[in-house]
């Protein structure tokens, strides 16, 4: 056990980190050039947090939560998700007070206890966007063309974004008596977890994976018909400022996401590239949620990109990440005075920000060249008695063979 990861949980080995830090620098990037900016939260909040945010209906609160007592008694439980977690850092900070809209970015862990597969762990990694304070679709198309830009520039073609109103709660409560209507002739047929979502949100039944319970609701009544002329008149703008950004999507009427916050707008980033799950990015609306975690009444709109399903993705999709350039220079001695010199000159080229190695393991002088082979070391240069004397080192070129010469004194400069 004690060399054995927990179950749903994986370790990020050197031979891999080079890509989560191509993905995540990518990221950043973009963010920056859209106007986000960083936020970062605690890896635990309070239960309640979540069961006000995310909803007590949900099946993330309902069976999916780390959660524990802490020493005081207090219940705390590990994020599952990002958004909440924001939001009430908005409230709590009083950012509403400040220059409007925020727009906001995290790349974070979260937890959640569910049956390990392809692309989805127990602790995974997620990006996301958020932006408060705007009920304009502007903010909509805003944070899907982020999506949808990053997607593309990480070598994604075969993805498709879709895209549905889930109402706001006067449609939606129109909705789901139709649609409790519709399915109440069905219900013993229902598996049991949509026969409890028939009494507590029997809209999650039309995104159930289950192909008996697909085939009972394929002619369900849908939201799109239930809008009022609020929502159906911004679901249009919506569909608008996307025709007007260039961005292709399809209308879904069967995405509702998992999560009872989102009002308005939902979507989702699917590809076919990495199995039937998948979903690399989806999001919505909210406007509800910072009321209801203690702020103002305010309107948000956001998005989560799971990274490890978009690694799996750029992968499927031939899209090589360049490995990160490593040591560039190995300085090989002889002798104690050599060393001496040796770690000198080290010390000054680190400090120059070269990437600089010596052999910490004592080996002699073959061996210290057969392991700077074995480092990929760009550049090595000999330390030894003969130039200390002579004053001259010799810097070689590891994938060339060239040799070049030049003097003790001027060395540093030469290799920085």
């Amino acid at each position: 056990m004690l060399t054995n990861a927990p179950k749903g949980t994986k370790d990020m080995m050197p031979e891999e980190a080079y890509k989560w830090h191509f993905l995540e620098e990518k990221f950043a990037d973009i963010c920056r050039r859209y106007g986000f900016q960083e936020i970062r939260t605690p890896v635990f909040e309070h239960t309640e947090l979540f069961k006000r945010g995310v909803g007590d209906t949900t099946d993330i609160v309902q069976k999916e939560m780390y959660t524990f007592k802490d020493f005081a008694g207090r219940s705390i439980t590990l994020r599952p998700e990002g958004t909440s977690p924001v939001t009430r850092a908005y409230v709590e900070h009083k950012a509403y007070a400040g220059v409007q809209p925020h727009k906001y970015y995290y790349n974070i862990p979260c937890f959640r206890y569910e049956k390990p597969q392809s692309g989805r762990l127990r602790e995974f990694h997620q990006f996301g966007v958020e932006i408060f304070e705007s009920s304009d679709m502007m903010a909509d198309a805003e944070v899907i063309a982020i999506g949808y830009e990053f997607i593309r520039e990480m070598g994604i073609t075969d993805v498709e974004l879709e895209i549905n109103s889930v109402g706001c709660p006067d449609c939606r409560q129109r909705h789901r008596d139709a649609l409790r209507a519709f399915l109440e002739p069905k219900y013993d047929e229902l598996c049991p977890t949509c026969q409890e979502r028939f009494h507590t949100n029997p809209m999650r039944i039309l995104d159930c994976k289950s192909p008996i319970d697909q085939e009972l609701v394929k002619d369900a009544p849908m939201m799109l018909d239930y809008l009022c002329d609020e929502c159906r008149q911004a679901f249009e703008d919506l569909k608008a400022n996307l025709d007007a950004l260039g961005i292709p999507y399809k209308v879904n009427p069967r995405i509702v996401r998992g999560l009872d916050y989102y009002t308005k707008t939902a979507f989702e980033f699917v590809t076919t590239k990495i199995g039937a799950q998948g979903t690399v990015c989806g999001g919505g609306r909210y406007d509800g949620l910072i009321e209801e975690v203690g702020g103002p009444s305010t309107p948000g709109v956001g998005w989560g990109m799971g990274k490890e399903r978009m690694l799996m993705t750029m992968e499927a999709c031939g899209f090589e990440i360049p490995e990160e350039a490593g040591t560039e220079v190995f300085i090989a001695y002889m002798g104690d005075e050599a060393k001496k010199a040796a770690l000198k000159l080290m010390g000054e080229l680190r400090s120059a920000g070269v990437a600089v190695q010596m052999d910490v393991m004592g080996r002699n002088l073959k061996n210290q060249f057969k392991h700077a082979n074995r480092i990929n070391a760009k550049k090595t240069v000999v330390i030894g008695e003969n130039e200390l004397q002579t004053g001259r080192l010799t810097i070689k070129d590891m994938a060339t063979g060239d040799q070049k010469e030049v003097s003790l004194d001027s060395i540093a400069d030469e290799l920085k």
